[in-house]
């Protein structure tokens, strides 16, 4: 073989595996948004990949992950969605009502995929579960609708409570089921509710300065992003004037509140995955009927329970998922 032919025949060696991976397609890229300060979802973006996995997909082996959060700020996520909307993704995954509605509006094209606390289709998110219709499709969890539930239990656990002080924001949609259903729950109950209203860090202060004169026997804390992002302070209100409170996620008896029960936000987190996993796979939005989250939990800070005077019954340790000593 003369040289010139030898030194073509490597050089077409060479290019052969560098034509053959130019020709492989790119990993598909999911956004990611979320209104959550970054860092502090690490539990539940571990639920949302364990759910991509169970579809087959793996973050940096054969998908792509853009996450954008808004840091606490719910006014910066549409910017954050028109960002992401800008890319060439193959879904966008939300968590909470505001990042779906700023998703909604930036793009009718990509799929999203989210997880809401209140009706999808009161809303005006889809135009029925069954049939989604459109770019959405998701899980919708209970928060609201266990208002009643959650009331009960804290009867259980503090059985003197009669007038209970339920604190709500007024500017979110659930707030009204809530209201509704606390109301009937605690005349069933034979107890009686006064409402407290805060849309902002300064009026949960001043709910509580409230709490101090009226002197409730217990404190019920209703749903919403406020709430659960200002968790550590109401935690704390909670514990300086030694009120006995419910929320509604686990989050709060993890720091100290009292007792929590709702739906799993960690497995929503991972359905959210799932279905984000199945549209890469090629369904399509309109066709998957948006999911009804059912798994719920009981979780009680029983350190908590004894520095306010309480003894958890034996009825419902034998039903919480968890009793944080």
């Amino acid at each position: 073989m003369r040289r010139r032919e030898f030194i073509t025949l490597l050089s077409s060696a060479a290019a052969w595996p560098l034509a053959a991976r130019a020709q492989q397609p790119a990993m598909p890229v999911i956004g990611f948004l979320n209104a959550a300060s970054s860092g502090t979802d690490e539990e539940r973006l571990r639920a949302f990949h364990l759910g991509l996995k169970e579809t087959g997909y793996i973050e940096g082996d054969n998908v792509t992950l853009l996450y954008r959060s808004a840091e606490g700020h719910l006014d910066r996520l549409p910017v954050l969605a028109a960002e992401l909307a800008r890319r060439p993704l193959a879904a966008l995954a939300t968590f909470g009502n505001a990042p779906a509605f700023a998703a909604k509006a930036a793009t009718t094209k990509v799929p999203i995929i989210f997880a809401v606390s209140e009706d999808p289709v009161r809303s005006g998110l889809v135009a029925s579960l069954a049939r989604p219709g459109g770019n959405l499709t998701g899980v919708s969890f209970l928060t609201a609708e266990l208002a009643s539930k959650r009331l009960e239990l804290l009867r259980e656990l503090v059985p003197g409570a009669v007038k209970v002080a339920v604190l709500v924001d007024p500017a979110i949609p659930p707030t009204a089921t809530t209201l509704r259903d606390v109301e009937a729950a605690a005349g069933t109950l034979g107890g009686r509710i006064q409402v407290l209203n805060a849309s902002n860090s300064a009026e949960i202060n001043a709910a509580f300065a409230m709490l101090a004169r009226e002197r409730p026997d217990a404190l019920f804390v209703g749903p919403g992003f406020l709430f659960n992002s200002r968790r550590v302070q109401l935690v704390h209100l909670a514990t300086l004037h030694k009120i006995p409170a419910t929320y509604t996620l686990r989050h709060y008896p993890e720091i100290g509140g009292l007792m929590s029960y709702g739906t799993s936000v960690t497995d929503a987190y991972r359905q959210i995955g799932v279905y984000t996993g199945r549209i890469l796979n090629g369904a399509k939005p309109a066709d998957l009927p948006v999911a009804q989250s059912t798994k719920f939990e009981l979780v009680i800070n029983a350190e908590t329970a004894r520095m306010l005077g309480l003894t958890v019954p034996p009825s419902l340790l034998a039903i919480a998922d968890e009793v944080i000593e």
